[in-house]
């Protein structure tokens, strides 16, 4: 399994002194660092969501945080009232997942082609996604 998070921020995942942020601060516009277990790589530009699931294609899921503008499937979860409004504005909506007090929001009633899943309900949204996995391998990116 890959993840992929947006951070609509500039974060940081270097830290100052070491010998990969110096190479950065000396002007180096791409890093790496690598060892027998784990490579990190950290360029100076941004990425597609398209471009980061090619570079992921191996995997076999890919959990995408964030994007929710992208056409990609997606679960929504709903933390708080105001999260409701997320059902209307979203495309490709495959599954709600709603924390527990919010469940009778008279909004979530009546939700089309969308399963709807307590927040905590791992098994019923590990189920629902591995029944949509043939929709989601077969996405065209």
């Amino acid at each position: 399994m890959a993840v992929i998070k947006h951070d609509a921020h500039h974060f940081e995942m270097d830290h100052a002194g070491s010998d990969t942020w110096k190479h950065r601060q000396a002007g180096a516009s791409a890093i790496a660092i690598t060892s027998p277990g784990r490579t990190a790589r950290i360029e100076e530009q941004g990425s597609s969501l398209a471009e980061l699931i090619a570079a992921f294609a191996s995997y076999d899921y890919i959990l995408v945080e964030g994007f929710k503008n992208e056409f990609f499937p997606k679960l929504v979860l709903i933390h708080e009232e105001a999260d409701v409004q997320l059902l209307q504005q979203l495309e490709n909506i495959t599954a709600v997942c709603v924390w527990e007090p919010l469940l009778s929001e008279p909004h979530l009633e009546g939700l089309q082609n969308s399963a709807l899943f307590p927040i905590h309900d791992i098994q019923g949204i590990a189920n629902h996604l591995w029944r949509q996995r043939s929709y989601f391998q077969n996405f065209n990116i």
